[in-house]
């Protein structure tokens, strides 16, 4: 077969693009971002050969071997893993599939964009090697097959593929450096880079010298294995890049070894900045399980909970089988002891920072608390521990708020913990819900995760406390002792007159016949000090922020009507009272009794139901006003 050319996918050339026109800090990640490749290709020929030895082929050292020609200016790493073969040349090297790249590609364009080592985050850190060298090739021979591959390119825009000699299985890659990058032509500079970046990989990095002599670059051990006290927060650190593919630095670390009914060694990490996969829908663990120390798996959802899938690092067992299948991972004993373990010991550090480092806690849960809330919704065995530690935006207090904050500022009388859903704080800051509980300073938890509505509806209470929703039914504000203002009291008014008694039963029965089957029923409103009306759902109805998510979705067909409520006290529904008794009051007030409906379903984020009439019906009010 002749060389063929190829265009690389679109992504990938912009990517190439960026990384070859600009200049950036840490040239060097191109060195560890090819030596994790060549550790990840040994990881799975060492798995495949479980059930198939005749990949290993007489050859079982497995190592990365670093190569210098000065003369040449070029750098060879070479590893004996598992390989490539031509479509999986193109697949790793042509295209990137990933989702999300498309986004992050353009993130690198913006004038902020600094560093192009990011490109590691999301497994495409081959590409590093085109910022020291103007021409690649890579040679390929696939483990149990007999036909080597030669990819090259310059890195603007195209690739060449066509068939080759090699000897044995692995892959090779050959940099031409760029003029002005002889730096990395000197043993000394490699050796600290892979001591600074590769120390901790499990295999050897062994650089060739000119005199054919051979040296070992590495500590070339499990980090996982060994005494947390010979382990430093430099070599956590660098594990933690390599095996998340990230660049920010961790968290937090958990490292710890299990030894009796159970025994198994942990390293894990809690990201400090939220993976991009972190809400893609499959919610996959990106933990890597091996046994005794063999790769198994880097993606094994049977080791953790989906709600703490952000989680990223390394479980080795001792009681799993080598030849462990995935139909065995699924149903294994031995996993669900680990995952009740992992799931405890991060519970209790999250316990630990949240208790004694409540700054730095905050920036936690502000990036993984919607992930977490998964949990309260989905796992019944930790649901009390989760709403523990979780936080929330309040009403009354800046700042993320906890449960038991919450409880201890309760009113005298105040018997539940409000809460409101939406789509964003502010919005939810000014509901017109909110005013009956603002006035007397009853603190209302403003939600606006999506999975808040449904862990709300599986979590009845914490520590006795109901969970009530102020858009739900009564607001049983009578109860709660609290000093009443409203918004007209703080500008130093007077508290206008309700209206009430015969005048108020009018306006509402004539309501009730106006507005028909479009609501529940109307009723005077104890919630409400400054607008003039609110709709909220029945005791026994669906929030109606969730109702609307799942219409949004196709889940929910019909819309619920609702309950609308007067404010007794506003200019608009006095005045619409004294009218109410007179004759003919429905024809006449008609139109301002459909437009408060369509009010109050724009404030809840409705559409009015007829957008045409309403806006006919705005006008001729509008009209009336000023003709």
């Amino acid at each position: 077969m002749t060389d063929q050319t190829m265009q690389f996918q679109a992504e990938v050339a912009r990517l190439l693009h960026i990384v070859t026109h600009s200049l950036y800090s840490q040239k060097e990640i191109f060195l560890r971002e090819l030596i994790s490749n060549a550790s990840d290709a040994c990881d799975k020929l060492r798995f495949a050969a479980q059930t198939d030895s005749g990949l290993w082929d007489g050859d079982s050292d497995l190592k990365v071997m670093l190569r210098i020609d000065k003369a040449a200016r070029t750098i060879t790493l070479t590893d004996n893993g598992i390989g490539m073969n031509r479509d999986e040349l193109i697949a790793n090297l042509g295209t990137i599939a990933r989702s999300g790249t498309g986004e992050f590609v353009a993130g690198l364009q913006d004038d902020n964009a600094k560093d192009v080592s990011l490109i590691g985050q999301f497994g495409v850190g081959f590409y590093s090697a085109f910022m020291v060298a103007g021409k690649v090739e890579v040679t390929s021979r696939r483990a149990g097959e007999a036909q080597a591959w030669h990819w090259v390119s310059d890195g603007t825009g195209s690739f060449t593929i066509g068939e080759t000699d090699k000897p044995g299985r692995g892959t090779s890659i050959l940099l031409h450096l760029r003029e002005g990058e002889d730096e990395f032509l000197e043993a000394d500079r490699l050796r600290g880079i892979v001591k600074t970046y590769s120390d901790h990989i499990a295999l050897p990095v062994v650089l060739q010298l000119e005199d054919d002599k051979e040296e070992t670059l590495n500590a070339a051990s499990a980090l996982w294995s060994r005494a947390k006290s010979e382990v430093t927060e430099e070599q956590y650190k660098a594990f933690y890049h390599h095996v998340a593919h990230a660049f920010d630095d961790p968290w937090a670390t958990l490292h710890a070894r299990a030894e009796g009914k159970l025994d198994y060694s942990l390293l894990l990490f809690v990201p400090s900045q939220p993976p991009r996969d972190l809400f893609d829908p499959a919610r996959k663990s990106a933990l890597r399980l091996y046994v005794r120390r063999i790769f198994i798996t880097d993606r094994c959802d049977e080791l953790v909970p989906a709600w703490l899938r952000f989680l990223r690092g390394v479980v080795d067992s001792a009681d799993l089988p080598l030849n462990v299948s995935r139909e065995m991972l699924q149903n294994n004993p031995v996993l669900t002891r680990i995952r009740q373990a992992i799931t405890r010991r991060v519970l209790g550090e999250l316990e630990r920072k949240a208790a004694n480092e409540a700054e730095s806690y905050a920036d936690f849960w502000q990036n993984f608390g919607a992930v977490l809330k998964e949990g309260i919704y989905e796992d019944f065995e930790h649901r009390q521990q989760l709403l523990k530690l979780a936080r929330f935006r309040s009403s009354e207090h800046d700042g993320w708020v906890s449960l038991a904050d919450y409880i201890a500022r309760m009113k005298p009388g105040q018997n539940a913990i409000y809460t409101i859903n939406g789509d964003s704080i502010e919005g939810l800051k000014r509901s017109p819900q909110l005013e009956g509980f603002r006035a007397k300073g009853v603190e209302v938890l403003l939600l606006t995760d999506a999975v808040d509505d449904f862990w709300l509806a599986s979590a009845p209470d914490f520590e006795g406390k109901p969970f009530r929703s102020v858009t739900r039914g009564g607001a049983d504000l009578d109860a709660i002792q609290g000093e009443e203002k409203s918004e007209t009291d703080k500008a130093g008014e007077d508290k206008p007159e309700a209206v009430e008694g015969a005048a108020l039963g009018t306006l509402v029965a004539l309501l009730k016949t106006v507005l028909g089957e479009r609501v529940r029923d109307v009723r005077e409103s104890k919630r409400l000090t400054d607008s003039a009306c609110c709709l909220v759902a029945g005791d026994g109805d669906m929030d109606m922020h969730l109702e609307r998510l799942l219409r949004l979705n196709k889940q929910f067909a019909q819309e619920t009507p609702r309950i609308l409520e007067i404010n007794p006290r506003h200019p608009l529904i006095k005045g619409m009272a004294e009218r109410a008794g007179q004759s003919g009051a429905a024809d006449a007030l008609r139109d301002n009794a459909l437009l408060l409906l369509d009010q109050a379903r724009i404030v809840e984020g409705e559409p009015p139901a007829d957008p045409q009439a309403f806006a006919q019906r705005l006008a001729k009010v509008m009209a009336a006003g000023i003709i």
